[in-house]
């Protein structure tokens, strides 16, 4: 943890918030998103948007600074591809994994899983890559 580079994590968490708002948008998988959970629109513009989006940016931080060691251990050099693919790893084997632990016990469908999962493969890929591509 001595070779924290702030500013990758930074931009780790801000890719993987980008992502979060095209993945969960109409443009991509909103709609069947919100429909799976049987969330109306007025449920949505409800929501203090401002607490929601601020709290799962600093989660997403806390997420690239666990993945900056376990990316990094025992390398000295590491390459974008390979920050990438062991992002993504972490994402299935730990987060996916988790999440449909959980899914399963509140009864919650195997296509909201999905999109839910495969948003944290995605983000923890993209956190990986750019984590590798500046250290």
């Amino acid at each position: 943890m001595d070779n924290l580079n702030l500013l990758s994590i930074l931009l780790a968490g801000l890719a993987a918030w980008g992502l979060g708002a095209l993945w969960y948008s109409p443009l991509l998988f909103g709609k069947a998103w919100q429909k799976e959970l049987g969330m109306s629109q007025e449920d949505l513009e409800g929501a203090n948007m401002a607490v929601i989006f601020g709290s799962s940016f600093v989660l997403m931080l806390v997420m690239m600074v666990g993945m900056v060691p376990a990316l990094l251990m025992g390398h000295d050099d590491i390459s974008v591809g390979h920050g990438a693919f062991h992002g993504a790893l972490f994402g299935l084997f730990f987060a996916a994994a988790s999440m449909g632990i959980n899914y399963l016990y509140q009864r919650k469908s195997l296509k909201l899983w999905f999109i839910d999962a495969s948003y944290q493969v995605a983000l923890l890929a993209i956190g990986g890559a750019v984590i590798a591509a500046m250290n």
